[in-house]
């Protein structure tokens, strides 16, 4: 992301974009990734994908899809908007370097402009982390806690013989009419942490990256698209191994079988760590990799693409 700010309302559309682009290409990935961390056997992510396209066809893979895609989309936005505005406020201002050359002589006026540029709203690593964090909070309260709740049991229900739910509608309606609103926030506060640190391991990932590269190049220059991905690629890839765990616990507290299996989250991590062992804290990796990769270097991308396009990014 750039040090020019962004306006509030356009970082909402191209966030929701990019999000909502995001679900659909990578959601085959995400599907075979709940699908292994449910309890029971083990299967293999080209098993699940044979036997879903077997027993449903290629429709089979994009069961939940449509909570996804919403709930991304809003995600998304709510990310970019939170973060740029958590950002604004972590950014160095630089004081002393700005009152220092704000009337520098004739003479050294482009060496003043220059270090002007160069300190003004750079955010350091530290603080891009806890910019990330507060926004990754946001995201999981306001959008991801119900999309995530609503896809994960729409998943377990597609597996059964005789799937319940009809469809997006029909099954939050019947979530909402058997549990309550609090049906749809169920695992909110391991959402919350894997949002937390996913947000706050990619943005500081991607961030610090970015303004590595940028320092490298010309002041102002925009990064060619091709970095761009590499750059949000990478971001996803730190991510997916840092932040596992929690997507397992989230995807078991979100399960139609929860409430009989788990009185909470950490009883549900003590569960899966003595029953199962810890490396079951890491099933669903292959494909949650390959699904964040893709992501981040999509979503970051097309962030990019469209900001510019719409104009959203304040000189």
């Amino acid at each position: 992301m750039s040090s020019k700010k962004e306006k509030p309302l356009h970082a909402l559309v191209a966030g929701g974009t990019a999000g909502a682009v995001e679900a659909l290409v990578t959601y085959p990935m995400e599907f075979v990734k709940t699908r292994s961390q449910f309890g029971g056997k083990r299967e293999p992510p080209l098993t699940i994908i044979r036997e879903t396209l077997g027993s449903h066809g290629v429709r089979g893979l994009y069961a939940g899809c449509t909570a996804l895609v919403v709930g991304n989309s809003v995600k998304a936005g709510i990310r970019f908007v939170s973060y740029d505005k958590f950002k604004r406020a972590l950014a160095d201002k630089d004081v002393s370097s700005l009152s220092l050359y704000r009337h520098p002589p004739p003479s050294s006026r482009s060496i003043g402009s220059r270090v002007d540029r160069g300190n003004k709203g750079k955010v350091s690593a530290p603080r891009s982390l806890l910019a990330g964090l507060g926004a990754g909070m946001m995201e999981a309260i306001f959008a991801v806690t119900p999309s995530e709740t609503i896809k994960t049991k729409l998943i377990d229900d597609a597996k059964r013989p005789q799937p319940r739910y009809r469809g997006l509608l029909h099954g939050t309606a019947s979530i909402v009419k058997e549990e309550g609103l609090l049906g749809i926030y169920r695992g909110l506060f391991p959402v919350m942490m894997r949002q937390g640190a996913n947000s706050a391991v990619r943005f500081t990932t991607y961030t610090t990256l970015k303004q590595s590269v940028q320092s490298r190049t010309r002041t102002g220059q925009a990064l060619p698209g091709s970095v761009t991905f590499g750059i949000g690629a990478i971001a996803g890839l730190v991510t997916v191994y840092t932040t596992m765990p929690l997507d397992v616990i989230k995807t078991r507290m979100q399960s139609l079988e929860a409430r009989a299996q788990y009185r909470n989250s950490f009883h549900c991590a003590y569960r899966i760590f003595t029953e199962e062992g810890v490396l079951r804290f890491w099933t669903g990796t292959t494909p949650r990799l390959a699904r964040l990769v893709m992501s981040g270097g999509i979503v970051f991308t097309i962030y990019e693409k469209v900001i510019v396009l719409i104009g959203g990014r304040e000189m």
